[in-house]
């Protein structure tokens, strides 16, 4: 068979295998709406792309909820002048206090301490992303010497006052910042008395909410 007699074949199998995308395409196309279209969102903003209406960087409107909500947050940072790791996990009975639980190692190459304290974490919700709060709290401070030191391990009262900033990313994880006073109390190696020497805590890190209920 000759190339001119190949030719209307050729064409007719060319048309019959791109035909069908092509109409698929526009069908595909005329679906589409324009993306300069305003479309009112049920938060009551107004998104130029529909689909990005309830993404998981929005956060619900009026204040932050906080009542009968659990969290977890870990953290880094500096306690003195050592660096500081920290886990907390803390339950709000209701929406302006939360009782949290703090478990902190403080990694000094001579000694290093491992500090234990319950706290109360006082709040006002605001209706923004950005959540202050004071904290106050009582511990416990363990200080381990180290290998080349021949001592037994140390405990020491500890007080712990300050507060911080949670941002939040969205309704259940927030950035947070934190900055403590850390006092630690124990007896005068110079006198009969009680000594108190006090720390700066500064940490950063992450807050994970869970809801427990209604």
């Amino acid at each position: 068979m000759s190339l001119r007699a190949l030719t209307p074949l050729l064409a007719l199998g060319f048309l019959a295998a791109y035909a069908p995308i092509s109409a698929h395409a526009e069908s595909e196309a005329s679906d589409v709406s324009p993306v300069e279209t305003e479309v009112p969102g049920n938060d009551g903003r107004t998104y130029l792309r529909p689909e990005l209406e309830g993404s998981a960087t929005q956060i619900s409107n009026g204040p932050r909820q906080f009542l009968r909500r659990a969290s977890f947050s870990p953290g880094y940072g500096r306690l003195g002048e050592q660096e500081y790791f920290v886990f907390r996990f803390a339950y709000n009975p209701n929406s302006w206090l939360g009782w949290e639980v703090g478990l902190g190692h403080n990694p000094a190459h001579s000694v290093h301490g491992v500090l234990h304290n319950l706290s109360a974490v006082l709040r006002y919700p605001l209706p923004r992303r950005i959540q202050p709060y004071a904290s106050v709290g009582y511990g416990m401070l363990t200080i381990y010497p180290g290998q080349t030191i021949n001592a037994d391990p140390v405990t020491k009262n500890a007080l712990t006052y300050g507060g911080g900033l949670e941002f939040y990313l969205r309704d259940d994880v927030a950035m947070r910042g934190e900055l403590l006073g850390t006092s630690v109390i124990g007896r005068d190696p110079t006198g009969p008395g009680n000594a108190s020497y006090t720390y700066r805590e500064f940490t950063f890190g992450f807050s994970f909410y869970r809801s427990l209920g209604q």
